[in-house]
This record gives C-alpha cells, structure tokens and sequence, in this order.
C-alpha cells in the first residue's frame, strides 16, 4: 500500500493517565522532525484509571493516532505484541508512556537504523528516580539472564528499540505465550547495535512493573530460552546421589567401630528430608515448563481486543 508510514511508534499503556499527553507531545514534536510520515500506536491493556477515554480522544483528534483497546489486562508484553501486529511501518519503535525512556533518543536510534542495523536497542547507561535496590536487582536481573540464556540478550537494554520491518515480520511469526521480546529480537539475529542514554525519572504515577512482575519477566526469559533450570536439578541429583554413595561406606565402618554419632532415627529423617526437598525442587521446575507446554497447546489468542483499527494485510 502507498500510504504506509515509515515508521511505527507503538506505545503500550497501563493506568498511565497522568503521562498520556506529555507523551503524545513529546513523540509528535519528535517524529514530525524527521520530517517523514509515522503512526502512534497506543495499545491501552485493561486501564482502570481514564487512560482508555484519552486514548480515544487522541485518535479522534490525530488520524495518525491508532488506539488499540484491549478487553482486559493481558500484561505488558503482549501489548506490545498487539503494536507489532497493527504496525505497518518500515521501522518500529517499542517505548514506554512514562517517559522514563525519553522519545528524544528516537532520533539516534533512527540514525543507526539508515547506517544499515535493522535491531537498534537502547541502552541504560545512567539512571535518575531510582532506588537502589530497583538499580540492584535490574541489574541483577540483566546479568543473571545474560549468564544462563542461550541468545546473546545485551545487558541494561529493556524493550526500548527501534526493529526494521524484516525483523517485525519475523516477531510476527513467532506465537509464543509466555513472551519476552528484548530476547527474541537478539534470537532473530540480523545486524544489530546499542545506543546508551540517560534514563529520566518517572514523569508521573507508580510504576508497572514490581518485584513480583520483575520475576516473572525473568521466569519467561528463563524458560523461554534456557534449559539451565532443567540441567540445575539434574547436577543437584547427581551431587544428593555423590553425598549418599560416599556418606554409606562412612557410616557402615564408623557403626563398625562402635560410633554412637549415626545411631537413631534424626540422621535418617535428616537425609529423607534433603532427598525430598531435592525431588521437590526438581518436580517444581519439571512443573513450570510442562505448564508452559499446557499453555502453549490450549491454542488461545495471545489478546481480545475491543476496539481497534483494521489490522493490516500482511
């Protein structure tokens, strides 16, 4: 089609009512400077607190706005998703509404993209508004998948990132549930650099993204692409059944010798115990794969959207 734009804005949004103008501002001073022709596409996941209402009424005032409302809350990555869907840009920009990830570096991330890389992500050099233990923990966080994952996933990088259109269609292909875009952009492969940048404090709210939303990112990342939790409980076997094999010959010629330290029942309910924590552990990770293998062939739409614009062909 003739009219495609040439680059897609996709911004998902949660109760971000407070930020929602300020970051329309900010992204149309940005984007109408590049001089050439984009779209915002901002995917409302379940908000509860008017952020659907200006939403609306940013794309009846914008025709470049395209609003995309989900039924419900379907969490962060798969609003994301649904932008990459409805996108139809040569190239597509995943930002956040509060700000902290200034639309200003769009600009460099569009220069990279024209100096041929198709994945440009940004990446948290500084951080302002932060405590110290969401600085700890992130960058916990980014290491400890950088370690175990099979794919090379940059460190401090969040969804920030502009992708070319090749790589958006292959996203596009990958259906998935239990999503975690930042790795599946780097196990896409194609030509890819960073770009740092000084992330800003919130503009206003709370953020949505807690402890416990933090952990299951990383359970995602995790099991989406590393087996390393499943070779952990077998190396936890192997060394329970190395303890027994060389506890057994101890004890047997320490009763020998008439040591009363292995007589009674508390060793043995020590060892059962142990045992069954192990086998526990490793039933629990078994566990949250064979979940995720249930998820996956249940076959439900990734979202249910209640309002949008007409997906485009493909």
């Amino acid at each position: 089609m003739p009219n495609k734009p040439e680059f897609s804005i996709i911004v998902p949004v949660y109760n971000e009512k407070d930020c929602i103008q300020e970051m329309y501002r900010r992204v149309s001073e940005v984007m109408n400077s590049t001089g050439q022709t984009w779209e915002l596409i901002v995917v409302d996941d379940g908000s509860m607190d008017g952020s659907t209402e200006q939403i609306r009424e940013l794309g009846e005032r914008d025709k470049k706005v395209k609003p995309i409302i989900f039924a419900r809350n379907f969490g962060h990555q798969i609003a994301v998703t649904a932008g990459l869907d409805y996108s139809e840009g040569k190239a597509v920009v995943i930002i956040d509404a509060d700000l902290q990830d200034p639309p200003e570096v769009i600009l460099p991330l569009i220069e990279k993209w024209r100096e041929g890389y198709q994945v440009v992500y940004a990446v948290r050099g500084e951080r302002e508004g932060e405590s110290w233990f969401k600085t700890f923990t992130a960058s916990f966080f980014y290491r400890l998948i950088h370690k175990i994952t099979d794919v090379n996933i940059p460190l401090d990088t969040g969804d920030f990132r502009l992708m070319d259109r090749r790589v958006v269609d292959v996203l596009n292909s990958m259906h998935e549930r239990h999503r975690f875009l930042r790795g599946m952009s780097a196990w896409v492969g194609f030509k890819s650099i960073g770009v740092t940048y000084k992330r800003a404090a919130r503009f206003a709210g709370e953020t949505k993204y807690p402890l416990k939303k933090m952990l299951l990112l990383a359970l995602n990342a995790i099991t989406g692409f590393s087996y390393f939790p499943l070779q952990l409980a077998t190396y936890v076997g192997f060394v329970a059944a190395g303890i027994s094999i060389i506890a057994i010959p101890i004890v047997i010629i320490m009763r020998i010798a008439g040591s009363q330290a292995f007589f009674g029942q508390a060793s043995t309910l020590l060892a059962v115990l142990f045992l069954g924590g192990v086998q526990l552990i490793c039933l629990g990770i078994l566990g949250e794969y064979i979940g995720r293998i249930y998820d996956e062939v249940k076959g439900r739409p990734l979202y249910i959207v209640s309002e949008a614009p007409e997906k485009p062909s493909k």
